[in-house]
C-alpha cells in the first residue's frame, strides 16, 4: 500500500487540484512513491471541521497500510470574515480558532501519532479585489474579509503550531514579502504551483 499525504482545509485546499493547483503540484511531485488525498470543503470554517473530523478521517483508514506521512490543515480564511460583514455565517472568533486547530491537531496525533501535521496560515486578502469581485451579495460595499483581521488568524495559527510543536507555513507573511501581491499573485499562491516549494 503507497504512503499518503492528506489536504485537509477549505475552497483553497478544494480547489488545490484544479489546473496549475498546489495540490496537483504536490500529487505530481510524488507520483511515483506517494498518493495525495484531498479534503478540501469550500465555504468551511474551522468549527464546521472539527464537526466532521470523524467522518472525514474514519479510524478505519488508519489500518489500510499505516499511518499517512502528513497532513496538512489549512484553515482560517473563512474563520477570519467579520462578524458584521455580509459572510459573518463562517465568522469564528479568533479564541474559538485557535480552540478548533488545537483540537483538529489533537485528533490527528491521536488517530496517526507518527504522522507528520503541517498547520497552513490564511493567506493575505486582497480588500479591493473582494469588492471588486464578490462571492456574494454585498450591498454594505465594504469588504466582508480585511488583511489585518487575516493577520490576525494567520499568527494565531503560527502560536498553535509552536504550541502543539509541529511546522508551520505562515503563507499570510511570506506571500506579502513579494512586490504588488495582492494583484500580481494572489490567486497563483493561493491555488498555484509555488506553495508546494514551502511544504515540501
Amino acid at each position: 500500500m503507497r504512503p499518503k499525504i492528506y489536504l485537509f482545509g477549505d475552497s483553497i485546499t478544494e480547489e488545490s487540484f484544479g489546473d496549475g493547483g498546489w495540490g496537483a503540484s504536490l500529487a505530481n511531485h510524488f507520483s511515483r512513491s506517494v498518493d495525495v488525498v484531498l479534503r478540501g470543503y469550500s465555504g468551511y470554517n474551522t468549527r464546521w471541521a472539527v464537526k466532521v473530523l470523524d467522518k472525514v478521517f474514519p479510524a478505519v483508514e488508519g489500518g489500510d497500510g499505516g499511518d499517512p506521512l502528513a497532513v496538512t490543515v489549512f484553515f482560517g480564511a473563512n474563520d477570519a470574515c467579520l462578524p458584521d460583514r455580509c459572510s459573518a455565517f463562517q465568522h469564528v472568533p479568533l479564541e474559538e480558532y485557535n480552540h478548533n486547530l488545537i483540537s483538529i491537531v489533537s485528533f490527528l496525533k491521536k488517530q496517526w501519532p507518527r504522522t507528520q501535521i503541517l498547520l497552513i496560515t490564511p493567506p493575505p486578502i486582497d480588500e479591493d479585489g473582494r469588492l471588486r469581485y464578490p462571492y456574494t451579495e454585498n450591498p454594505s460595499g465594504q469588504p466582508e474579509r480585511t488583511n489585518e483581521a487575516a493577520g490576525a488568524y494567520a499568527k494565531t495559527c503560527v502560536a498553535v503550531a509552536r504550541e502543539c510543536e509541529i511546522p508551520a507555513v505562515d503563507l499570510w507573511t511570506k506571500m506579502q514579502q513579494f512586490p504588488d501581491w495582492e494583484k500580481a499573485c494572489l490567486r497563483i499562491w493561493c491555488h498555484g504551483p509555488l506553495l508546494p516549494k514551502w511544504i515540501i
